[in-house]
């Protein structure tokens, strides 16, 4: 006699509400560390006008970009302007020099900042949106399918809109 196989039910989606600032930071830290732990987080993709509210020069979260750069894994990182990242983000700044070889930083040069999405996606792992970048407001989810299609496919466009920013290093006397 045979039974059937059972596949094992699909893990239900997790959402939550981000509502402000210090939230918006501290969901950021929680995803990039599980992304970081995510043996299936092969690409991560960024996007913001600036990066300026985002904790990517402190200690954990290089950590967790430290920990997450193993081979085969690809960071798309898409701003209006890299001006404010390289200010206050001096710790990541330098992560990026070593990792250069898997970060692809773009730049929207024909789209106003305040039409820059801020978004966290690492496909099949997570997504942290702001629907209102002033309030920091918005959503993270996880095991959201409809999410992920979303948002790979506005990085798409967005990836398709800009071109090559923010060098590693810069020549000039």
């Amino acid at each position: 006699m045979e039974f059937p196989e059972e596949s094992a039910p699909a893990p239900a989606a997790l959402q939550r509400a981000v509502d402000g600032r210090l939230a918006f930071q501290d969901t950021l830290r929680q995803a990039l560390a599980q992304v970081a732990a995510a043996p299936r987080a092969r690409q991560l993709f960024l996007c913001d006008a600036d990066f300026a509210d985002w904790p990517l020069g402190e200690r954990s979260v290089v950590a967790a970009f430290e920990a997450w750069a193993r081979s085969h894994r690809s960071l798309v990182v898409i701003a209006s302007s890299f001006d404010d990242l390289a200010r206050r983000h001096p710790r990541w700044v330098a992560w990026r020099r070593q990792w250069s070889h898997i970060v692809d930083c773009r730049l929207l040069t024909d789209r106003e900042p305040a039409f820059c999405p801020t978004l966290l996606h690492a496909p099949d792992v997570c997504t942290l949106r702001l629907f209102d970048a002033q309030r920091h407001r918005g959503a993270y989810t996880e095991g959201d399918a409809e999410a992920d299609r979303r948002a790979l496919a506005e990085f798409d466009a967005l990836a398709q809109q800009s071109e090559p920013g923010f060098p590693v290093t810069t020549l000039g006397l």
